[in-house]
């Protein structure tokens, strides 16, 4: 019997809420609310575009030419964005993950990550997607170093928001004060600067327009529990994200180069910048027998 490409779909139903896991990448294919999506989704026959749903392990966005110095170790990992020259987006993202349990609301995926010449680390990866009927999506993203040595570590999540409608029309806030500007190829051109006065601040909910953006943010403003909060408005709906205090860092991308331009909203939570296995900036030195942490979630406004 013929499978889909993306492997097993884990579908998911709490109350108004449902999402679809697929075993390739342990990706959020979709997730509903009221059967209006929450998030752009795509077919369970085709390879996710633009790195929908996608988890990003263990780094999230760019190395730049996949050049790193670890533990006094050169590493060079292969380029997956050769037209920038540059190793993007970890290394599981189309990986085979096995599910561990799977319960009408929730999945628990697992994938061994061994060495390769250019990340000699063995990590043992979790990812657990629970719907609850009120709330609605809660990921937990967990590694453990399983290996001898020390590991360089980072994660992000790629889901797209969406309210149905062009995003031009809608508002965005985001509580961030900062932002880093990169250069032609994506990679940081300096420290983060203030975004007051400048196209990136989202901190007042400013109706998108013809802004692009394709910026990491950090400064991040957090309510009393230390979660960060993205809205995406529409007219008549709204959409948030939120991610715990492991997530220093926000990707926002207004999808311009998405096979549909501007139909949702990159919003990821990440651990550390771009290019930190170079930089040193926010990576975690993961010990043998360590495990670090981290939650996000998308739910109806």
């Amino acid at each position: 019997m013929s499978e889909s490409i993306t492997g097993e779909q884990y579908a998911l139903s709490a109350g108004p809420y449902q999402a679809v896991i697929t075993e390739s990448g342990a990706s959020l294919r979709e997730l509903t609310h009221e059967g209006r999506p929450l998030v752009l989704s795509h077919g369970a026959d085709e390879p996710a575009p633009a790195a929908f749903g996608h988890l990003l392990v263990p780094w999230p966005n760019r190395i730049d030419r996949g050049r790193y110095t670890y533990g006094g170790t050169e590493h060079q990992l292969d380029l997956s964005e050769p037209a920038r020259d540059n190793a993007i987006h970890g290394l599981v993202r189309f990986a085979p993950w096995t599910a561990a349990e799977h319960e009408p609301d929730r999945v628990r995926l697992t994938y061994r990550l061994l060495g390769t010449a250019g990340y000699p680390f063995r990590l043992d990866l979790e990812a657990e997607y629970t719907l609850d009927a009120a709330e609605g999506l809660h990921v937990r993203m967990s590694a453990r170093n399983a290996g001898t040595l020390t590991a360089p570590y980072g994660h992000g999540a790629h889901p797209y928001l969406t309210v149905g409608e062009p995003i031009d029309a809608c508002a965005v806030t985001l509580g961030a004060d900062r932002y880093q500007p990169v250069d032609e190829r994506m990679i940081p051109s300096g420290p983060s600067l203030d975004v007051t006065g400048t196209p990136y601040d989202l901190r007042k909910g400013p109706v998108l327009s013809d802004r692009r953006i394709d910026t990491a943010f950090t400064g991040l403003n957090r309510d009393g529990s230390g979660r960060v909060r993205v809205t995406l408005a529409g007219a008549d709906r709204a959409v948030r994200l939120w991610a715990d205090e492991a997530h220093p860092w926000m990707m926002i991308f207004t999808a311009d180069t998405t096979p549909d331009p501007r139909r949702g909203l990159g919003v990821e939570p990440m651990t550390c910048p771009p290019n930190a296995f170079a930089s040193g900036e926010g990576v975690v030195d993961l010990e043998p027998g360590a495990r670090f942490d981290g939650t996000w979630g998308i739910h109806a406004s």
